[in-house]
């Protein structure tokens, strides 16, 4: 994993903070398990129907930067912590997807805490990917162990694959990793704009850090695009579904696969690039609406560590807000597919 800008050498390196709710917040409303929370995975059974209790109070989840080499998956706890105490153990336990009623997936992982010191006491918390909804069904479809080598740094908001041409202010399309701030992007709404910080990451691409693939043409698009799962893209939509305020929707990418001609690609490792700019901004990539980076505490805190701290530090006010369209969900897109009557 790489970052810009570079970080004192001399300086301690920043704390991972994540929200997580205790297991038993997120607990079985129907099935073999009623009543119970998320559990170990062998005590799991898909097809229970799970609900966020309404009075869960997210906790806040500060983790050392990770270790290489064998003990890559286990980070410890860091100062400032509302989770256990600096230096405890915490482990990914297990990979969890479950099912709205909409059809929706939302993806959470499973994290085991154990106190520092004691063979016994461990505690699970989860994370999830996507939000959730109290008073919602969501039903368990698949429980499987974390990859081997999955680390909590992974949980990033990605944005850009490498290769991914930007639009200009000139009008010309080039790779985002040529790409240096203060070169100027066209932007939908505010034209030309400088570009205040970029982001790098290289992760490994699999499950929901897949990227969704694009290919040329299908959306108009001059060439594949390659973009995260919950990166979203602006569009127009002519015959607007009811529920949407606006013809004008962000739509994450995941919503857009189809498994023909939109897919998730699973690969070995992805470099990955963000653009911020001073206010959340529609930019052109490979021809296509997207989003840059919206700069605010939610989404800042599900970027790896360094890369959080960067942005914190280039942003200290985290206060953008987003800047145009209306959001839609998978739902939204399903009602846009379906034959005509």
């Amino acid at each position: 994993m790489t970052e810009t800008p570079p970080t004192d050498a001399a300086a301690p390196e920043p704390a991972h903070v994540v929200q997580v709710f205790d297991a038993g917040d997120i607990y079985v409303t129907h099935g073999v398990n009623r009543g119970d929370g998320l559990a170990e995975l062998d005590e799991l059974c898909a097809g229970d129907v799970y609900e966020l209790d309404p009075d869960a109070r997210p906790l806040t989840l500060a983790l050392a930067p990770p270790r290489e080499g064998p003990a890559a998956r286990q980070q410890v706890i860091a100062a400032g912590s509302e989770v256990g105490r600096p230096g405890d153990p915490v482990m990914l336990a297990a990979q969890l997807t479950l099912m709205a009623p909409d059809g929706d997936t939302v993806s959470i992982l499973l994290l085991r805490h154990r106190a520092a010191g004691r063979a016994g006491s461990a505690r699970l918390y989860a994370l999830p990917l996507s939000p959730l909804a109290p008073r919602t069904d969501y039903a368990l479809v698949r429980a499987e162990e974390a990859p081997d080598d999955a680390r909590l740094a992974d949980v990033v908001c990605l944005s850009f694959l490498r290769g991914t041409r930007i639009t200009l202010a000139s009008g010309a399309m080039v790779p985002i990793e040529t790409l240096s701030p203060g070169d100027r992007v066209l932007t939908r709404d505010h034209g030309a704009q400088p570009v205040r910080w970029i982001g790098r990451a290289t992760l490994r691409a699999r499950g929901p850090f897949a990227p969704v693939v694009i290919p040329a043409g299908v959306m108009g698009n001059a060439g594949d695009l390659c973009v995260g799962p919950h990166h979203r893209l602006f569009l127009y939509l002519r015959d607007r579904p009811a529920g949407l305020a606006t013809a004008e929707v962000l739509v994450q990418a995941r919503h857009l696969v189809d498994g023909d001609r939109i897919v998730q690609r699973e690969g070995a490792f992805a470099d990955w690039f963000s653009l911020v700019f001073d206010r959340h901004e529609i930019v052109y990539a490979e021809g296509i609406p997207a989003e840059s980076l919206m700069v605010n505490e939610a989404t800042v805190a599900r970027l790896p560590d360094a890369l959080a701290e960067a942005v914190r530090r280039e942003f200290p006010g985290l206060s953008q807000h987003q800047h145009f369209g209306t959001e839609a969900g998978r739902a939204h897109i399903a009602a846009l597919r379906a034959p005509k009557a």
